[in-house]
């Protein structure tokens, strides 16, 4: 068992800086020995602000620059797939940003890489770690509120523009980099989400994609219609055109009463039951997109930690596949207007 992790950041926007680098920094166990970009300059700057010994332009001089465990794989969304396999092939370890691939072929290919070189491949679902979401869970396990009946779940803001290191030119708006807008930015944090708390497949979607808004060939707003294995029915809604603020909440209709999260800026936790009475649960806020409001997501420990202690990690490369499947039923329902129909997923080999 390793004591300390050697790792390699591949692509140095947003997401690496405000998130992954930050929580690596702050783990005792992990030595940072690279960073790699297309763009030289940046990777260099950040490599120049943080004391990493190494910057590269492109992520083979990365992988193949030796002595490197793991890596967070930050790149265009078209990109994660191919990027994460080379790692795997070198025998590393892969944290990939979401959504994990642009085709469920591509997630499938990392899937079975991951098995045949025996490393660990985890996909960075962050909403599943928030103190709010696993207190959620621990009140549906408990069965106080009975069966889930119906939800609703929403995530948005006002856009990449206001996220991304490139502004309004981020290739977030760009269909051949990004291949889905907000749905594939933001639904595919609820999609996940929802399969965990519910611990049900997602089985029928329909879908009403669209752009509002934004100059871009993706949508900016999505409301996708879902059903499960169980018979749970619910609405997911992902959004770059919430100008005002940004919203991440869900609410669950039980048999006993309703749960509430991310509805309250106190208490991020609401039951509402039946009988007419009241719990308040405050267990800290929601992660936001918001600069300076960044708190520890909880990915890079329980991703460094896993590989540590060989005991592997709570999002896999399978949960990734399923998050990703509901994702691109609800690009083909809006395509050809119709409920898509979620096969049962089979053993990936």
């Amino acid at each position: 068992m390793k004591s300390q992790l050697r790792v390699g950041l591949i692509g140095c926007g947003a997401i690496l800086q405000r998130r992954h680098l930050p929580e690596y920094l702050a783990h005792k166990d992990v030595v940072i020995v690279a960073v790699c970009d297309p763009n030289l300059e940046r990777a260099q700057e950040v490599a120049r602000q943080f004391g990493i010994p190494n910057a590269y332009e492109t992520h083979q001089q990365l992988l193949h620059s030796g002595g490197i465990d793991a890596v967070s794989v930050c790149t265009l969304n078209h990109l994660h797939s191919s990027v994460s396999i080379e790692a795997m092939e070198l025998g590393i370890h892969v944290l990939v940003e979401k959504p994990m691939a642009t085709s469920l072929k591509e997630a499938e290919a990392m899937i079975r890489t991951a098995k045949e070189q025996n490393v660990f491949l985890m996909v960075g679902h962050n909403q599943r770690f928030m103190p709010a979401h696993r207190k959620a869970k621990d009140i549906l396990q408990s069965g106080k509120l009975g069966k889930v009946l119906s939800f609703s779940t929403i995530f948005a803001h006002s856009g990449p523009e206001h996220w991304s290191i490139d502004g309004k030119n981020s290739w977030f708006f760009n269909q051949e980099h990004a291949f889905s807008g907000a749905l594939g930015d933001l639904g595919i944090h609820k999609a996940d989400l929802i399969h965990w708390l519910l611990e049900d497949s997602i089985t029928e979607v329909s879908a009403f994609c669209s752009t509002l808004h934004k100059p871009t060939n993706v949508d900016d707003h999505s409301i996708i219609l879902l059903k499960t294995a169980s018979g749970t029915v619910g609405s997911l809604t992902a959004s770059w055109t919430n100008y005002a603020n940004e919203i991440n909440a869900t609410t669950l209709y039980c048999e006993k009463g309703t749960l509430k999260i991310g509805t309250d800026d106190r208490f991020g936790v609401i039951i509402e039951y039946s009988d007419g009475t009241k719990d308040y649960h405050e267990v800290g806020a929601l992660q936001t997109n918001k600069t300076g409001e960044q708190h520890n997501s909880g990915v890079i420990h329980h991703f460094v930690d896993g590989i540590l202690s060989g005991s592997g990690h709570e999002i896999t490369g399978v949960d990734g596949y399923r998050a990703l499947q509901t994702i691109l039923a609800g690009m083909e329902s809006q395509q050809l207007k119709k409920v898509v129909v979620i096969p049962e997923l089979a053993e990936i080999n």
